[in-house]
């Protein structure tokens, strides 16, 4: 089977995998193992988002992955990710996600930045990510995982849009003025149990570091960020496996608090 032919199947295994909400065997093997390289992995990625946006779904911003140094060297790389962010991704804060939709769900607390300018250059720089930002929001990103029992290496998650599924937003935007995107804490409860504790520097030091790395490999890639965008800048703290019924509260300091809802099914 031709290279191309590969990266069409495994990108119809995966996008079948997630309608079906039934997971695969990982996938990296039949890319070629991690010795690939990741390139082949954002091929298989891109052949879903223009899929997804030839059947009418709207693009509206990225996620941003692998932003913690610990698992990075999980991982055995010394970047992040990124994955597409679709409208029909998103909840409303407090709104029931349904289950059915859902593999082997994982909650994620994060900062998102919202643009108001397009980001274009090569290189960019925090003047750059802070003159085109309109404001930030508080958010949960719901992570799944098409791939069995969460046994992912970097090419399964990369072609796996990065492991995205859902996202919900805060609903009181802050200027980044008002932040301390370094020092603000995170605390993530499951009804009276703090499941998740992070800080702002967990995330590349600074969510910023992250916004650039993405600015920049997004106009390397071809898609660069627009006006309107979201971007989830990546998790202030660790994971948490999500249950139907489960409702998760996100408080970072600087803003309101954010509430995911997982349907009982």
């Amino acid at each position: 089977m031709s290279n191309s032919a590969v990266v069409d199947s495994v990108a119809f295994a995966l996008r079948q995998a997630e309608l079906s909400q039934t997971a695969i065997v990982p996938i990296r093997a039949e890319l070629g193992g991690e010795q690939a390289g990741v390139d082949i992995a954002y091929a298989v990625q891109e052949i879903n988002t223009v899929r997804a946006l030839s059947e009418g779904r709207r693009l509206v911003g990225r996620k941003i992955g692998l932003t913690s140094k610990v698992v990075q060297a999980q991982l055995g790389v010394d970047q992040p990710d990124f994955g597409m962010l679709f409208a029909d991704m998103a909840y409303g804060d407090g709104e029931a996600i349904p289950m059915s939709k859902l593999i082997q769900p994982k909650v994620e607390a994060e900062i998102a930045l919202v643009l108001k300018h397009d980001l274009t250059q090569t290189r960019h720089t925090y003047a750059d990510i802070i003159s085109a930002t309109d404001y930030a929001l508080p958010a949960v990103e719901v992570v799944d995982s098409r791939i069995e029992n969460w046994k992912i290496s970097l090419i399964d998650t990369v072609a796996d849009n990065a492991s995205s599924a859902a996202f919900v937003l805060g609903s009181r935007p802050v200027q980044l003025s008002q932040l301390d995107l370094v020092n603000c804490k995170m605390v993530m409860t499951l009804g009276s149990e703090i499941v998740s504790q992070g800080v702002g520097k967990a995330c590349l030091a600074n969510p910023l570091n992250a916004a650039i790395w993405l600015a920049d490999e997004m106009v390397r890639r071809g898609r660069p960020l627009q006006a309107g965008d979201i971007v989830l800048t990546g998790a202030l703290g660790p994971m948490v496996v999500a249950h139907p019924g489960d409702e998760f509260i996100v408080k970072i300091e600087g803003f309101d608090s954010v509430t995911a809802c997982f349907a009982t099914e």
